[in-house]
């Protein structure tokens, strides 16, 4: 916009005043200008209007890019959060939750979704467990069924005179003894398993001298692998005044374990189970080898997960209750100690594990570390 004024000078002098400062005597001049505006009242209402105008526009632009703000970094994800969260309400927790923002509100909807994906592993993890118990439930139900039978059987063969020799009264004494004892390993191992996962294991460790212990663990095994028509090896390696602290009651539950899965496998003519105890320096090594059908190698780094089968080496056909070798890992990590398998198809199964060996410390080296 471009005023257009008209300016005329209607007076211009100079005057000149004398000054008398400390005797001498100084002049100032002044100069005196005078203006006339015409015509300026029309241009400055046009220019105020145009102002209003554009403040107008202005402040419609802000308010609409404001709104636009608000609803892209605040509103939008206030929606997409309720959304989920109705989600959630009806149980369903297979979505994503998108996060664009990097506010507080994109921080809100960050730790929404870590919840919902909390909240989905649980929901997984309790079905799982679910499905565990389930398959724990029917195999124990099918394991105590199949002894029972076996036992009503050979009773009912005893009272009505079946069993009319000395020899096969004693086999089916044997018999329903081997059975009983099935029993009571599952009924056992049933009120384990439900310490572990209260972890209320109770331990009492002391000092177990490795020879006595375990070469009792192998002819108290021997005496049940005898009646079952297998031989039982026991082969000892180290000294025989090496120990390790240990729980014997839980110790005794591994040994047995393992060799009950053992049994359950064997399918040659005549089963072989040799137990060897070996010196790896601060440990020793407990080995338990049979002649079985084996284990795949695909297998192998799962067998010690709880309700693990194998369409070959741990057929629910078997029975079991499928916590065995898990129930076997846990009191070996219990004791420090670590377990593990090799196994070839067809040929048989090695299982190994480790126990830290006891040593004291000697006076002197007390006192070495005092001083230190």
């Amino acid at each position: 916009m471009k005023l257009k004024t008209r300016l005329c000078i209607v007076f211009l002098a100079f005057t000149v005043l004398p000054i008398v400062f400390a005797g001498m005597v100084i002049s100032m001049g002044q100069l005196f200008m005078l203006y006339r505006f015409n015509e300026f009242g029309p241009e400055v209402r046009t220019m105020v209007i145009q102002m209003l105008v554009t403040g107008v526009f202005m402040l419609f632009f802000i308010c609409a890019a404001l709104t636009i703000w608000v609803y892209q970094s605040i509103l939008r994800p206030l929606g997409r959060l309720q959304e989920a969260t109705r989600k959630i309400r009806d149980g369903n927790l297979d979505f994503t939750l998108e996060i664009d923002e990097d506010d507080e509100i994109g921080q809100l909807c960050q730790d929404f979704e870590e919840m919902r994906i909390r909240l989905k592993e649980n929901a997984e993890e309790k079905i799982q467990y679910d499905i565990e118990n389930k398959e724990l439930i029917s195999n124990i139900s099918h394991d105590l069924k199949t002894p029972i039978t076996a036992i009503k059987g050979y009773v009912e063969g005893i009272m009505d005179g079946v069993a009319s020799s000395p020899e096969k009264l004693d086999k089916y004494i044997r018999t329903i003894y081997n059975k009983a004892n099935d029993m009571d390993r599952l009924i056992d191992e049933l009120t384990f398993y439900s310490k572990i996962d209260t972890n209320k294991i109770p331990y009492t460790f002391s000092r177990i001298n490795v020879d006595s212990y375990f070469r009792d663990c192998a002819e108290e095994v021997g005496l049940d692998m005898e009646s079952r028509n297998i031989e039982l090896g026991y082969f000892n390696y180290v000294n025989e005044d090496v120990e390790v602290i240990a729980d014997a009651e839980q110790m005794k539950r591994v040994i047995n374990n393992i060799i009950s899965n053992s049994v359950k496998y064997l399918d040659k003519p005549k089963g072989i189970i040799n137990i060897r105890i070996k010196d790896v320096g601060d440990f020793i090594q407990v080995e338990i080898e049979d002649n079985g059908r084996g284990i795949a190698a695909k297998d192998l780094p799962y067998i010690f997960d709880r309700f693990y089968r194998t369409d070959a080496s741990r057929n629910s056909s078997k029975g079991g209750s499928g916590i065995g070798l898990s129930i076997v890992r846990k009191i070996i990590e219990d004791h420090g100690g670590r377990i593990w398998a090799t196994s070839k198809e067809g040929i048989g199964t090695e299982m190994h594990f480790v126990l830290r060996k006891y040593q004291e410390v000697r006076n002197d080296e007390q006192n070495t570390d005092r001083g230190r």
